[in-house]
């Protein structure tokens, strides 16, 4: 033990005092906040220029009631269609047709250039509305547009849990939305973390393996011994980093965030918590109330964090035991490519069965693929925040650490042969030749 820890010592520090690990541990928290806001800030930079349009309307009735924004000027012109599609300095012509209320189809776009989806929905939306009113003054009811409008509703569904109440009242449960955006962010932590250190693990069994320090390090411990230290020196690596994201996040939620927030939204924050109301009945709407408060609730993140550190040091350990043997058995990054596919492809399908999560987290393909020790660590932690039952987390920590020792001592077999093997690239038979031998 006095060995291994010498080399897990070893391997931690080669690797924290590194500048970038200390970059990327302060980073990272940004870089997700950066992913998460990149679809919104994608959309609002995307934004062309304004499209100019010619309407022509045999039908006379949908013009007047044509709304310009920013991304569709329209302009009528006393012009033929012929005349209007010949102008070279405008986007296009919009073609109505004179039986278009009974014919919403007799409408035609003509571009000088590509359009775009975004355009083409907008003027087919506001065609649509115009349309319907038209076909509702038909009936000649006295105020019946505003009567419509006036039956309209919108329904906030607050969700409760029965099985989460507490002396007899159901507790309010998370919003979904948030619940599926943190597991999203938390799987696709998993993932990376688990490709990220998993082949950094492969790299440096490589690099050693290349410049013959295995052959005399061997002389003074175990190969089993050197790959499991090697593997828990990074592991070590990775825990500290999510221990430190943990401290920041929970700082910012318990120190930063409180003082940020206007203080009538914090006392109703306080207020759900203590369910002295609901999500509805707070002034404030559900999906940023439900921010703040589990941003706020130290002790869910905290939780979350362990859940996140257990998972991924077992998934780590298991991944990275393949990681390493298929490192210890070729000389080049270039041979481990073969045997790296077969290792990466169960992380792949990890990461996209928790996409499928948001449809129905207690569906039997997210349960089942949440305790499969293959893509256990991913999905798992994209159903952690929907409150699912303790008792499925700890039955998927306790089958991934399981298989760890299965798994560990069968690459260990392979680390043992493999490490003095040079110039071939094995084979799958052999590899499997290799983990017979006693």
């Amino acid at each position: 033990m006095n060995k291994i820890g010498i080399i897990i010592a070893r391997e931690f520090n080669e690797r924290v005092r590194k500048k970038s690990f200390i970059i990327t541990t302060l980073l990272m928290p940004v870089l997700m906040l950066g992913l998460m806001a990149a679809p919104a800030l994608i959309m609002l930079f995307a934004k062309g220029e304004t499209k100019n349009i010619v309407v022509i309307d045999e039908s006379a009735i949908i013009v007047p009631q044509l709304t310009e924004n920013e991304e569709v000027n329209f302009s009528v012109l006393d012009v033929t269609l012929d005349e209007a599609r010949s102008d070279a300095d405008i986007f296009g012509v919009l073609w109505i047709g004179e039986d278009v209320v009974e014919n919403p189809s007799s409408v035609k776009l003509y571009t000088n250039s590509s359009s775009s989806m975004s355009l083409e929905s907008s003027i087919s939306s506001q065609l649509e509305r115009i349309i319907e009113r038209e076909r509702l003054k038909r009936y000649d009811i006295e105020n019946l547009e505003q009567i419509i409008e006036d039956v309209k509703v919108k329904v906030s569904l607050t969700t409760f849990r029965n099985d989460q109440s507490v002396d007899g009242v159901a507790e309010e449960a998370t919003s979904s939305e948030i619940a599926y955006i943190m597991g999203l962010a938390l799987g696709m932590m998993l993932y990376m973390f688990l490709i990220i250190y998993g082949s950094m693990v492969m790299t440096s069994v490589i690099e050693e393996k290349g410049s013959r320090v295995l052959d005399v390090l061997v002389s003074s411990v175990s190969p089993f011994q050197l790959m499991l230290g090697k593997i828990l020196g990074v592991a070590a690596v990775a825990v500290t980093q999510v221990a430190i994201w943990g401290v920041l996040v929970c700082g910012i939620g318990a120190a930063a965030l409180p003082s940020l927030m206007p203080e009538d939204v914090m006392q109703t924050v306080e207020a759900v918590n203590a369910g002295q109301m609901t999500s509805v009945e707070a002034d404030i709407d559900a999906d940023l109330l439900s921010v703040v408060s589990l941003a706020t609730d130290i002790g869910g993140l905290v939780m979350i964090f362990v859940w996140l550190a257990l998972f991924l040091v077992g998934g780590f350990l298991f991944y990275s035991a393949m990681f390493a043997a298929a490192g210890s058995a070729v000389d080049s990054i270039q041979d481990a490519s073969q045997l790296q596919t077969p290792i990466m492809v169960p992380i792949i399908v990890g990461l996209m069965l928790s996409m499928t999560v948001a449809t129905d987290p207690n569906s039997a393909l997210a349960v089942w693929s949440s305790i499969i020790p293959f893509t256990s660590p991913v999905v798992m932690m994209a159903r952690v925040p929907y409150n699912i039952p303790t008792w499925q987390i700890i039955l998927s920590l306790v089958l991934l650490y399981a298989s760890v020792v299965a798994m560990a001592w069968a690459a260990g077999k392979i680390y043992r042969v493999g490490i003095f093997m040079h110039g071939k690239k094995p084979t799958f038979k052999e590899l499997l030749s290799w983990m017979k031998q006693s």
